[in-house]
Protein backbone atom coordinates (compact mmCIF):
# COMPACT_ATOMS: atom_id res chain seq x y z
CA UNK A 1 0.00 0.00 0.00
CA UNK A 2 1.24 3.64 -0.97
CA UNK A 3 1.82 5.84 1.61
CA UNK A 4 3.21 9.39 1.32
CA UNK A 5 4.65 11.47 3.79
CA UNK A 6 1.49 13.24 5.09
CA UNK A 7 0.20 9.98 5.50
CA UNK A 8 3.26 8.54 7.71
CA UNK A 9 3.25 11.75 9.63
CA UNK A 10 -0.82 11.56 10.13
CA UNK A 11 -0.14 7.94 11.41
CA UNK A 12 2.61 8.73 13.92
CA UNK A 13 0.43 11.55 15.18
CA UNK A 14 -2.46 9.25 15.66
CA UNK A 15 -0.65 6.76 17.22
CA UNK A 16 0.67 9.31 19.72
CA UNK A 17 -2.36 11.31 20.82
CA UNK A 18 -5.51 9.98 18.98
CA UNK A 19 -7.34 12.56 21.26
CA UNK A 20 -6.36 15.85 19.76
CA UNK A 21 -8.15 17.76 17.36
CA UNK A 22 -8.13 17.93 13.75
CA UNK A 23 -7.37 21.41 14.01
CA UNK A 24 -4.17 19.92 16.15
CA UNK A 25 -3.16 17.07 14.33
CA UNK A 26 -3.42 19.49 10.79
CA UNK A 27 -0.98 21.92 12.30
CA UNK A 28 1.52 19.15 13.23
CA UNK A 29 1.50 17.49 10.26
CA UNK A 30 1.47 21.05 8.20
CA UNK A 31 -1.27 20.32 6.16
CA UNK A 32 -4.77 22.14 6.28
CA UNK A 33 -7.62 21.14 8.51
CA UNK A 34 -9.73 20.22 5.65
CA UNK A 35 -6.96 18.24 4.45
CA UNK A 36 -6.32 16.25 7.58
CA UNK A 37 -10.09 15.03 7.98
CA UNK A 38 -10.06 14.07 4.05
CA UNK A 39 -6.38 12.04 4.68
CA UNK A 40 -7.88 10.65 8.28
CA UNK A 41 -10.76 9.58 6.67
CA UNK A 42 -8.96 7.15 3.84
CA UNK A 43 -6.91 6.11 6.10
CA UNK A 44 -9.25 4.47 7.65
CA UNK A 45 -11.39 3.62 4.59
CA UNK A 46 -8.12 1.83 3.85
CA UNK A 47 -7.53 -0.13 6.83
CA UNK A 48 -4.91 1.68 7.68
CA UNK A 49 -6.45 2.89 11.02
CA UNK A 50 -8.86 0.29 12.76
CA UNK A 51 -9.77 2.50 15.83
CA UNK A 52 -9.17 4.42 19.02
CA UNK A 53 -8.03 3.21 22.18
CA UNK A 54 -7.81 4.37 25.47
CA UNK A 55 -4.30 3.47 26.71
CA UNK A 56 -5.15 1.29 30.90
CA UNK A 57 -2.62 1.29 33.82
CA UNK A 58 -2.41 -2.31 34.95
CA UNK A 59 -1.25 -1.02 38.43
CA UNK A 60 -3.87 1.35 38.48
CA UNK A 61 -6.88 -1.30 37.74
CA UNK A 62 -5.17 -3.50 40.68
CA UNK A 63 -3.14 -6.11 37.90
CA UNK A 64 0.47 -5.00 38.47
CA UNK A 65 1.39 -8.81 37.99
CA UNK A 66 2.16 -9.78 34.21
CA UNK A 67 3.14 -13.20 33.21
CA UNK A 68 3.96 -14.87 29.47
CA UNK A 69 2.43 -17.89 29.27
CA UNK A 70 3.05 -20.56 26.69
CA UNK A 71 0.96 -23.58 26.36
CA UNK A 72 1.33 -26.42 24.03
CA UNK A 73 -2.54 -27.93 22.69
CA UNK A 74 -2.83 -32.27 21.83
CA UNK A 75 -4.60 -33.28 19.76
CA UNK A 76 -2.88 -29.88 17.69
CA UNK A 77 -5.82 -30.21 15.77
CA UNK A 78 -8.07 -27.02 13.73
CA UNK A 79 -11.29 -27.46 16.32
CA UNK A 80 -9.26 -27.79 18.65
CA UNK A 81 -6.98 -24.70 17.99
CA UNK A 82 -9.87 -22.68 17.62
CA UNK A 83 -11.66 -24.10 20.43
CA UNK A 84 -8.67 -22.84 23.06
CA UNK A 85 -8.38 -19.57 21.48
CA UNK A 86 -12.27 -18.47 21.94
CA UNK A 87 -12.23 -20.07 25.58
CA UNK A 88 -8.74 -18.01 25.92
CA UNK A 89 -9.86 -14.97 24.77
CA UNK A 90 -12.89 -14.46 26.94
CA UNK A 91 -10.92 -14.80 30.03
CA UNK A 92 -10.21 -11.94 31.81
CA UNK A 93 -6.54 -12.08 33.11
CA UNK A 94 -5.12 -12.36 29.50
CA UNK A 95 -4.54 -9.01 27.60
CA UNK A 96 -2.68 -10.67 24.79
CA UNK A 97 -2.54 -13.50 23.12
CA UNK A 98 -0.01 -14.98 20.15
CA UNK A 99 -1.10 -18.32 18.02
CA UNK A 100 2.26 -19.80 17.99
CA UNK A 101 4.89 -22.34 15.88
CA UNK A 102 6.76 -24.35 17.23
CA UNK A 103 6.86 -26.19 20.76
CA UNK A 104 3.98 -24.58 21.82
CA UNK A 105 0.89 -23.50 20.22
CA UNK A 106 0.12 -20.52 22.21
CA UNK A 107 1.48 -17.13 24.00
CA UNK A 108 -1.20 -15.71 26.74
CA UNK A 109 0.21 -12.55 28.07
CA UNK A 110 -1.25 -11.93 31.41
CA UNK A 111 -1.83 -9.47 33.94
CA UNK A 112 -3.14 -10.48 37.83
CA UNK A 113 -3.16 -9.11 40.90
CA UNK A 114 -0.14 -10.98 42.79
CA UNK A 115 1.85 -13.95 42.01
CA UNK A 116 -1.02 -16.15 43.54
CA UNK A 117 -3.29 -14.79 40.73
CA UNK A 118 -0.77 -16.14 38.13
CA UNK A 119 -0.32 -19.67 40.26
CA UNK A 120 -4.08 -19.93 40.16
CA UNK A 121 -4.69 -19.21 36.48
CA UNK A 122 -2.05 -21.42 35.67
CA UNK A 123 -3.54 -24.33 38.00
CA UNK A 124 -7.04 -23.17 38.23
CA UNK A 125 -7.70 -22.21 34.68
CA UNK A 126 -5.19 -23.90 31.88
CA UNK A 127 -4.25 -27.10 33.42
CA UNK A 128 -8.05 -27.82 33.85
CA UNK A 129 -8.77 -28.28 30.07
CA UNK A 130 -8.06 -31.46 28.22
CA UNK A 131 -6.18 -30.46 25.61
CA UNK A 132 -3.68 -28.03 27.44
CA UNK A 133 -0.64 -30.74 27.20
CA UNK A 134 2.14 -28.59 28.67
CA UNK A 135 2.37 -24.66 29.78
CA UNK A 136 5.54 -22.60 30.51
CA UNK A 137 4.96 -19.63 32.56
CA UNK A 138 7.71 -16.90 32.49
CA UNK A 139 7.46 -14.05 34.62
CA UNK A 140 7.52 -10.74 33.40
CA UNK A 141 9.41 -7.86 35.45
CA UNK A 142 8.21 -4.87 32.73
CA UNK A 143 6.89 -4.59 29.65
CA UNK A 144 7.64 -2.21 27.17
CA UNK A 145 5.44 -1.41 24.24
CA UNK A 146 6.14 0.38 21.04
CA UNK A 147 3.52 3.55 20.80
CA UNK A 148 4.30 3.94 17.73
CA UNK A 149 4.50 1.64 14.57
CA UNK A 150 5.92 2.87 11.09
CA UNK A 151 5.04 1.78 8.34
CA UNK A 152 7.66 -0.72 6.11
CA UNK A 153 9.08 0.79 3.23
CA UNK A 154 9.23 4.17 4.39
CA UNK A 155 12.48 6.29 5.95
CA UNK A 156 11.34 7.00 9.74
CA UNK A 157 13.68 10.50 9.20
CA UNK A 158 12.15 11.40 6.11
CA UNK A 159 8.59 10.80 7.74
CA UNK A 160 8.52 13.74 9.57
CA UNK A 161 6.08 16.37 9.52
CA UNK A 162 5.24 17.79 6.44
CA UNK A 163 6.14 21.80 6.22
CA UNK A 164 3.33 24.11 4.47
CA UNK A 165 4.29 26.09 1.33
CA UNK A 166 4.11 29.71 1.48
Amino acid sequence: MELDAVDVALLRELQNDARQTNRDLAAKTGISPSTSLERVRLLRERGLVTGYHAAVSLEAVGRPVQALISVRIRPPARPVIEGFREWAHQLPEVIGMFVTSGTYDFLLHIAVVDVNGVYGFVIDRLTERREVADVQTIMAYEHVQSRVVEPTGTDPGEARPVRRRR
